[in-house]
C-alpha cells in the first residue's frame, strides 16, 4: 500500500476517534464539525431497519436528544480499522437507566469519510436497543 493511501486511511480513523471523543464529552457542536453538510446517519433503532437521518442539522438534533435522554452515555472503542474511504468501529456504549442501573449495548458503526469529514455513519447493534 502506498504511503499516500495509508495516510488517507489513518486520517479517516483519526476523524472517527475525534468524533468519539466529542461523543464522550456530549459535545454535539464538536461532533457536527466532523460531519459533512449532507451526511447520512442510519441509527440502529427502531429495529429491524433503524431510522435514517439526512443532513448535519438533523443528525445533530438526534445527538442532542440522545444526550438529553442519556446524560451518562459513554462510548468505548473496542476495535477500529479502515480501508479506503471506509472506517469500521466496534464499540460498547454504557449508560445508567432511569432506575439507576448500569446498562450497555455493543455494536459496530461503518463510516464513510472523505475530505476529513464523515459522509455516512451506519450503526448496527447486538441485541435490542
Amino acid at each position: 500500500m502506498s504511503p499516500i493511501r495509508m495516510s488517507k486511511i489513518e486520517s479517516g480513523m483519526r476523524v472517527v476517534i475525534e468524533f468519539n471523543e466529542a461523543f464522550n464529552r456530549h459535545d454535539v457542536a464538536g461532533m457536527a464539525q466532523l460531519l459533512s453538510d449532507g451526511c447520512v446517519f442510519e441509527n440502529a433503532d427502531p429495529p429491524p431497519e433503524g431510522k435514517l437521518y439526512l443532513g448535519k442539522e438533523l443528525v445533530a438534533e438526534f445527538w442532542q436528544d440522545f444526550f438529553h435522554k442519556s446524560p451518562e452515555a459513554h462510548m468505548k472503542i473496542e476495535e477500529l480499522f479502515g480501508y479506503g474511504e471506509r472506517c469500521i468501529m466496534r464499540w460498547k456504549c454504557s449508560w445508567v437507566d432511569i432506575d439507576g442501573k448500569s446498562q450497555h449495548l455493543r455494536g459496530a458503526d461503518i463510516f464513510r469519510i472523505r475530505d476529513g469529514v464523515i459522509r455516512e455513519q451506519l450503526s448496527y447493534v447486538k441485541g435490542e436497543t
